[in-house]
């Protein structure tokens, strides 16, 4: 009989860097331990896992706007507290790199290496009028709640970030 891996679940509701980050962090942590780890991005937090670059194709005003507005990709996100007006990201950013701590896109390389699952909140992306070429490579799958519940109710930790 094989031995189940322990399962972390995290969900990443929010698209600030500091956030993400976080979640990042306990991702590949996770997995390090020898944990099968799952990262949902849902609402906001699904700015962490759009492309860098390209239009974001959506059908109707509002749903344009709010892509317009909200483009994301990891070279936009911004800390929750003391963005100040970009002093604050660009501080953090510096920091990351003194002292060797991966940016964003070095832990999405990371995560895959360490088959970390990423998945990208269906209900969410219809809200925001998101396909599936609006998003990064390393996103393995579009699927709703249900999929992720039931990952998460076979976890032995669960987050929300």
């Amino acid at each position: 009989m094989v031995e189940e891996k322990e399962k972390l679940s995290i969900v990443v509701f929010s698209g600030e860097l500091d956030k993400v980050l976080a979640a990042f962090m306990l991702a590949t942590t996770g997995a390090s331990m020898g944990m099968a780890v799952t990262m949902y991005f849902t609402f906001w937090g699904l700015n962490a896992i759009k492309k860098k670059s390209g239009t974001i194709r959506s059908k109707g005003l509002m749903r344009k706007m709010l892509n317009r507005l909200n483009r994301g990709g990891t070279n936009r996100l911004k800390m929750g507290h003391f963005h100040m007006l970009g002093l604050g990201t660009w501080m953090m950013k510096k920091l990351m790199k003194e002292i060797n701590l991966p940016s964003i896109d070095e832990f999405f390389e990371m995560t895959k290496s360490m088959d970390v699952k990423i998945i990208a909140c269906t209900t969410s992306c219809g809200f925001m009028g998101l396909g599936e070429d609006a998003f990064r490579d390393e996103v393995d799958v579009m699927t709703g709640a249900a999929y992720f519940l039931g990952e998460a109710r076979k976890s032995k930790v669960t987050l929300f970030i």
